[in-house]
């Protein structure tokens, strides 16, 4: 292939910028014109293209965020959206495309390939729930920035003897609730589908403080969410029950930016170069994964007929840990 094309789809997570780099400087040094597609799948319809060279993408590997920039796009789910997007892919001379983000963009990019665009997809989403891979781009970083937030709401919970309700992002899939809820030593993980019982609740919280336990720290998907009302909300109320005064803290978008983590740098630059490897080699219509600790191509059908599910030995370590 002598000209491919990079992206950067849906919601943004630390690490992209590594994966783009990797992509431009790899394509290049096998000898391909390596173009950036800004605002995703909108900009691609809209043309929104630019020739990238090795300097323009230099020092970008330390930010957040994506300097291809992304959006989310309704047209592009139509055939006149998808159509029009491969005029454009083939009116640039483009050979092969690397989508990098979540599962609506790995869909986008499936939708592609199954037109005949040879597409690589790179897994990006700080909820950690895309199949086929033990880890995303951004959520090392991710986690990083909630157990820096837990960390200092424990001082604060603890010099004041309280319990606080922390609401991290998880949608379908409670990984990062589950991961910090373990590595931030909270009292009570509270996963999306799970059954918030009442009097669970509120035992769990008067037995804490009577073996004088100093603070009580709940860590809730929020996904978790009842249908009556937020599942902070509800939470609040069976700890008010139980006889102590909660706090809450919703950490919202606060954890997708900041610089990636080294973890997420070396991920992205991985998973960037095996993309580009891939598109080289004619193996297209796939995503670049982690299994194993090895980077793998998985096909995007079974990729996205997947449900990733949590890891069952982190699931046994909720109870214990938290007593």
């Amino acid at each position: 292939m002598k000209r491919i094309a990079v992206m950067t789809s849906g919601g943004d997570s630390p690490g992209m910028n590594a994966a783009v780099r990797a992509v431009v400087r790899c394509g290049m040094g096998l000898g391909a014109d390596v173009y950036g597609i800004k605002r995703g799948y909108a900009g691609l319809m809209e043309n929104d293209i630019v020739e990238l060279d090795s300097r323009m993408v230099g020092g970008c590997i330390r930010s957040g965020g994506t300097i291809l920039l992304s959006a989310r796009s309704k047209e592009f789910t139509t055939d006149v959206g998808q159509c029009k997007a491969m005029d454009v892919l083939h009116g640039w001379g483009i050979e092969g495309l690397v989508v990098i983000g979540g599962d609506g963009s790995l869909n986008g990019a499936n939708a592609l390939s199954k037109r005949g665009f040879p597409i690589v997809g790179i897994p990006a989403s700080i909820d950690n729930d895309i199949a086929e891979t033990e880890m995303s781009l951004g959520v090392d970083t991710a986690l990083d920035t909630i157990l820096g937030a837990v960390d200092r709401i424990k001082d604060t919970a603890s010099a004041h003897q309280r319990a606080f309700i922390i609401e991290v992002m998880g949608r379908r899939h409670g990984y990062l609730a589950l991961a910090a809820g373990i590595a931030g030593g909270a009292e009570m993980v509270v996963l999306p589908d799970s059954i918030v019982d009442k009097e669970t609740v509120m035992k769990a919280v008067k037995s804490a403080f009577f073996r004088g336990k100093p603070h009580f720290i709940i860590i809730a998907a929020e996904g978790a969410s009842c249908p009556e009302k937020s599942i902070t909300s509800l939470l609040m109320d069976y700890v008010t029950e139980a006889g102590h005064e909660p706090r809450c803290t919703v950490l919202g978008h606060v954890q997708r930016g900041g610089s990636p983590t080294c973890y997420d740098r070396l991920l992205g630059t991985r998973l960037g170069a095996a993309a580009v490897d891939c598109l080289m080699a004619g193996q297209t219509g796939v995503m670049v994964g982690v299994q194993a600790g090895n980077i793998v191509a998985t096909d995007l059908e079974k990729v996205l007929s997947g449900s990733p599910a949590l890891n069952a030995d982190l699931l046994k370590l909720t109870t214990p840990l938290a007593m």
